[in-house]
């Protein structure tokens, strides 16, 4: 009883990342080297569906994993602002699949040699070293479907990828091939494998945000990105509350933390940003998704499919 507690107080705190994070939070890069990336750099994005599926997406997330759904209020807060407000309860719902051992099912939407797909799903379960989710190709339409055509490396956030129409891609590979190099695999696929499993970005911590310059921000975005003050503002300067982080110290080395240059720092130093699962990201993983139980046959049963859209009309979603 007092795990299952424990897992509550978890994944309550983590729903709170949810209603923090706003709008999209742009990658600017991911090498931990102080430079200005070219446009044509890949970003990483978290997907979100469109808003009138929200409430869709929170009561599948609270089916899939009954922890998901949050209190009468956020931990901390005012519980005037409580779930007697239907779209708060979908801001406020976390993503995550439960602790129940789960497979997950991959599919590809292009034509993929069997050696990169099964390259791309090593690292897709190197999770799986403490965390109790893993993932299994299937023949047919998967869970997860991979595109490597579309622009950019982007995920839909865990339980929101069954809200997908079947014919759309949950993840984006941008280009990935046998000749990408390996530590790319280990940057960009075991990340965006981590938004699957539900994590959101991390770089966005009270202590890394108070290291950046705002007016060296500004600057910055506005040449690299073309984003104004108030986009950098709403998706660089507005830090998480720390009521929301699990407890842990700041993490600049986390494979969910991407890097933000010297350029930009109070301190001149990088936010270096993760290159590969790191040991706080697989102990986070392990307590999240504990093993320790057979895991369910492997199944690709959608608790929503897309059948909001069936006649083939999807509204683009935004990302957070």
């Amino acid at each position: 009883m007092a795990e299952i507690e424990e897992l509550r107080e978890a994944f309550e705190k983590i729903a709170e990342v949810f209603g923090s994070l706003g709008k999209r939070l742009d990658s600017v890069a991911d090498n931990g080297e102080d430079y200005e990336p070219a446009a044509d750099v890949p970003g990483c994005s978290i997907k979100s569906v469109p808003r009138r599926l929200l409430m869709k997406a929170a009561s599948n997330a609270m089916q899939i994993n009954p922890i998901n759904a949050p209190m009468a209020a956020p931990i901390g807060g005012d519980s005037s602002l409580g779930v007697t407000d239907p779209m708060q309860i979908a801001v406020l719902t976390a993503k995550y699949w439960g602790p129940t051992p789960r497979r997950l099912t991959v599919s590809f939407l292009e034509s993929t040699p069997a050696n990169l797909r099964s390259r791309i799903l090593s690292h897709m379960n190197a999770w799986t070293k403490t965390g109790c989710i893993s993932f299994v190709e299937t023949s047919g339409t998967g869970e997860v479907r991979i595109s490597r055509e579309a622009t950019g490396y982007w995920s839909y956030l865990g339980t929101d990828i069954h809200l997908i129409p079947k014919n759309r891609p949950t993840m984006n590979l941008q280009a990935f091939s046998m000749s990408t190099p390996e530590s790319e695999y280990r940057r960009v696929v075991r990340h965006e494998t981590g938004h699957t499993l539900g994590f959101p970005h991390e770089h966005m911590r009270k202590g890394l945000i108070a290291r950046i310059d705002p007016q060296k921000a500004y600057d910055y975005f506005l040449r690299t990105q073309g984003w104004d003050k108030a986009m950098v503002d709403a998706q660089v300067l507005t830090a998480l509350d720390q009521r929301s982080i699990m407890g842990t110290p700041e993490d600049q080395t986390s494979i969910m933390c991407y890097q933000l240059p010297a350029s930009i720092t109070k301190d001149g130093k990088p936010i270096i940003g993760g290159t590969d699962i790191n040991a706080t990201d697989f102990t986070f993983a392990g307590r999240i998704y504990p093993k320790g139980h057979s895991a369910p046959s492997a199944t690709s049963k959608s608790y929503g499919d897309g059948s909001d859209d069936a006649n083939g009309e999807w509204e683009e979603s935004e990302d957070i």
